[in-house]
């Protein structure tokens, strides 16, 4: 019986799951006295351990944060974490000026399709940015733009099996995924790509002399305080490692193309970061880009594999454009087999894996069913924040320039590793009440969620409100 078809009454308590995490990090044993993980799982209505996952990774991720500030001189901190605290953190429920923003536009989700050609099935569709509106659009023969109804795509479906439509989208560009069963999946190539590829990938990709370019510690001060991030990212699972490393104290600089939309959620993921214009496709945009590589000490990117080394800020560049600098990537299905370079959101990564059929036959549904949060945007997110700080503290070690990966199916294939729940679809999700924090931002008056961890000696939090793109210069602040 594979892990991911086990049932089971409980979940592994997050204190063994962050364990492992941290061994496999290959980090000091003695650290884990130092963190406190309450509560368990079920805490969300789903059969997967989605608390437990969530909760294991941002505790890792904060536990790596405080070992670092106690390498550089402050006292060593205790970490606390609930988990009905990280998971209203990874719910993105937040209200701009009062509204709540939609999660997606008019045509995304699920659709029965194939029913003309004799193979009925489902697909996802993501169709959140226009460009990708308007691509499936078009390889549907439908007009592009927000005036072509919602029950025109569903019509034109029927002529496409889903897997056909899912690799004529990727051909394209475009984001779509088929609805698999996990038997399906399993079945796929590329699902035995994602299990050979390790969780959090640290490599080390260079050689460079240990680092000591951030000042000492008091013991009140956050543990990151003047590390410098650069984070080109724009979908959730980047901006939230960006955003866990900006509550913990880093200078986090956000990138965006001028060129390139954004959704919403940029107002709540950008809390505690600055956020800058670089046009990429020209001389300039790259030459002010590498002047920035040159000062900072984490490179955090979430294009598809290939996408930066192509314009010259892969692994190996970066390494040699910053000896000792800590390079890492998000992808949505891994670096390795025939998907490697195939686009994907979380809602997609669920679907083409079987996680949305697992889901739903829990609830006795014939319709497959997202789970109830972004669990894999937000795991992959604190993953990558922890990954970071793994090669960070390595570096300091013992020097190297270090290269991270992690994948959202990867992370999928982790929750499911960590069993099902028989309770789970009767669990009740935590109240909001009193987690919220009210700022003035650049986008208007944010209500969002407040961080999370809680640290024995300094406050987490975000010391700059979010703002929209291009709203600072490219330069680094001083380091604190």
């Amino acid at each position: 019986m594979r892990p991911s078809d086990r049932a089971a009454a409980q979940a592994p308590h997050a204190s063994a799951v962050l364990a492992a995490l941290w061994r496999d990090a290959a980090l000091p044993a003695l650290a884990l006295d130092r963190i406190e993980l309450t509560g368990r799982d079920p805490v969300m209505p789903s059969p997967f351990a989605l608390g437990t996952a969530l909760q294991a990774a941002l505790g890792a991720a904060a536990l790596a944060s405080a070992e670092l500030g106690r390498q550089r001189g402050a006292a060593a901190q205790t970490v606390n974490l609930d988990i009905a605290d990280v998971v209203r953190e990874s719910a993105c429920r937040y209200t701009i000026d009062g509204r709540t923003p939609p999660i997606w536009d008019k045509f995304s989700g699920l659709y029965r399709c194939g029913s003309d050609v004799g193979q009925p099935g489902w697909v996802r569709l993501h169709t959140n940015f226009a460009h990708h509106r308007d691509g499936t659009l078009a390889l549907l023969g439908l007009s592009p733009g927000p005036g072509t109804e919602r029950a025109s795509v569903a019509q034109a479906l029927q002529r496409w099996s889903a897997e056909d439509f899912e690799s004529a989208a990727a051909a394209r560009g475009l984001v779509a995924a088929a609805v698999r069963t996990p038997q399906q999946w399993q079945a796929h190539p590329q699902a035995a790509a994602v299990a050979e590829q390790p969780l959090v990938g640290i490599d080390r990709i260079g050689e460079a002399p240990p680092r000591v370019t951030l000042k000492p510690l008091t013991d009140n001060e956050l543990p990151l305080r003047g590390l410098r991030v650069l984070d080109l990212t724009r979908i959730l699972a980047g901006p939230v490692a960006g955003r866990t490393l900006a509550a913990h104290g880093a200078d986090v600089l956000l990138i965006n193309s001028p060129h390139l939309p954004n959704i919403e959620a940029i107002a709540d993921t950008s809390r505690g970061k600055l956020s800058a214009h670089i046009d990429l496709h020209t001389e300039t945009g790259r030459d002010a880009l590498r002047a920035l590589v040159s000062e900072c000490d984490v490179f955090l990117q979430g294009y598809r594999p290939g996408g930066l080394a192509a314009l010259g800020f892969g692994h190996e560049d970066l390494a040699r454009l910053r000896p000792g600098i800590v390079s890492v990537s998000l992808s949505a299905y891994g670096d390795q087999g025939p998907w490697r370079e195939r686009r994907g959101f979380d809602s997609l990564v669920q679907s083409a894996t079987g996680m949305s059929v697992t889901e739903a036959d829990a609830f006795g549904s014939k319709e497959p069913r997202a789970l109830p949060l972004q669990a894999l945007d937000f795991g992959a997110g604190y993953l990558l924040a922890f990954g970071a700080l793994a090669a960070l503290l390595r570096q300091r070690e013992g020097g190297g320039s270090w290269g991270v990966r992690v994948s959202l199916a990867g992370v999928g294939h982790w929750v499911r590793s960590l069993g099902r729940l028989a309770e789970g679809p009767a669990a009740k999700a935590p109240a909001f009440e009193g987690s919220f924090e009210e700022t003035d931002s650049g986008f208007g008056r944010l209500v969002a969620v407040r961080h999370a961890v809680r640290f024995s000696h300094a406050q987490t939090g975000w010391a700059r409100p979010s703002m929209p793109p291009g709203s600072h210069a490219p330069t680094w602040p001083a380091r604190a």
